[in-house]
């Protein structure tokens, strides 16, 4: 049992600002967040930002425009699809707002165009966003069981 004054001797002394990933990278895995996966917490009560956090370790959450206008447009309806729109929106306010390449675009395409030119990982529900990534070699979190999220790579 070690005493509250007593430094740890398995800890090097200074600490370090960043946290290193999984991976070893002390840089943040950059990771987009989607209309739905940010509206995964809503519908099945899961620790969005936790459950990210135990699969990559440190991570840099990211919105696109498109996303949050998709958002704000899903939060004016009634019912639990407006609610969890209207959750969504409050924790992309915790995200990056990644700047859309072209907003004419559809916003699922935007997702794609994105994640092809940064090589980040993207999480997502939407099954053809999900199977075009993966064809692209890009790292894709979705949801397993509706009770976690699991990383796919082809």
């Amino acid at each position: 049992m070690r005493r509250a004054g007593s430094p740890d001797r398995y800890q090097p002394a200074g600490g370090s600002t960043l946290a290193v990933n999984r991976d070893g990278c002390p840089q943040r895995v950059k990771v987009l967040l989607d209309a739905n996966a940010l509206m995964m917490p809503a519908q099945f009560r899961i620790d969005l930002f936790g459950e990210i956090r135990e699969l990559l370790g440190s991570f840099e959450p990211v919105v696109l425009p498109g996303v949050l206008h998709e958002l704000s447009g899903l939060s004016r309806a009634k019912g639990g699809e407006g609610a969890a729109a209207r959750l969504g929106l409050a924790l992309a306010g915790q995200c990056t707002v990644a700047e859309g390449d072209s907003t004419t675009l559809p916003v699922d395409e935007q997702v794609i165009a994105w994640a092809k030119v940064n090589r980040g990982m993207v999480v997502t529900n939407d099954r053809r966003v999900r199977d075009a990534l993966l064809t692209e070699g890009i790292g894709v979190i979705s949801m397993r069981k509706q009770k976690k999220l699991e990383i796919l790579r082809k």
